[in-house]
């Protein structure tokens, strides 16, 4: 047989023995098919010392028992913040009586503006459970971005004042035990988020 005709059919066997793998590995017994990335056991992420806009100091360990979606960024941001915050109101929505089990924190990453005040004023505009948080220090907040794999940076504007943040936008989401279990993209569809955060309150 010709050498190319065999070496197309391995690799095509190849190719049908690696989606017969990922078909398997999908449909496995009692592994929760989540709609975002499931980062389950991953080494980083796994908790923070931060403050309330109340001036309570909080860690991971304070909203054991609700799911914890958690997402850096700034109240002046004029697209991604605002629409991801107005996301996750639906997604609370879409949970009904369970919509009480989820807790939203939103992690400034521009501590010079964003002050306790503004930040619970911006946090109720989407909905009153929702937590704003903040760090100790630039150091402080330098080091947690670097723990939880965060991009941000300060962009100058066009008046020698003024300046806007540039930041990573993807959201992360713990189950009620605590564990960093889903990485959720920027524009996720509320109505998948729902559905795995229901998952994760279900005990996946």
């Amino acid at each position: 047989m010709n050498p190319r005709r065999i070496a197309i059919k391995q690799i095509a066997a190849g190719a049908l023995l690696a989606g017969a793998a990922a078909v398997l590995t999908a449909c496995q017994p009692g592994k929760p098919q989540f709609r975002g990335i499931d980062i389950t056991g991953a080494d980083y992420a796994k908790d923070f010392a931060l403050t309330d806009f109340n001036g309570r100091p909080r860690t991971l360990q304070d909203f054991k028992g609700k799911a914890v979606v958690m997402f850096f960024g700034f109240t002046q941001c004029p697209d991604v913040c605002p629409t991801t915050m107005t996301e996750m109101a639906q997604v609370k929505q879409l949970l009904g009586p369970d919509g009480d089990k989820l807790q939203v924190l939103f992690v400034s990453i521009d501590p010079e503006r964003d002050t306790p005040e503004v930040l619970k004023a911006y946090m109720g505009s989407f909905d009153p459970g929702f937590l704003g948080l903040y760090a100790a220090s630039p150091d402080a907040l330098a080091a947690l971005a670097k723990d939880y794999k965060i991009y941000f940076k300060k962009v100058d504007g066009k008046t020698p004042t003024s300046y806007s943040m540039d930041h990573s936008a993807q959201s992360y989401i713990y189950d009620p035990q605590g564990r960093l279990r889903l990485y959720s993209r920027y524009g996720s569809d509320p109505k998948l988020v729902a559905e795995d955060i229901k998952l994760l309150l279900g005990g996946a």
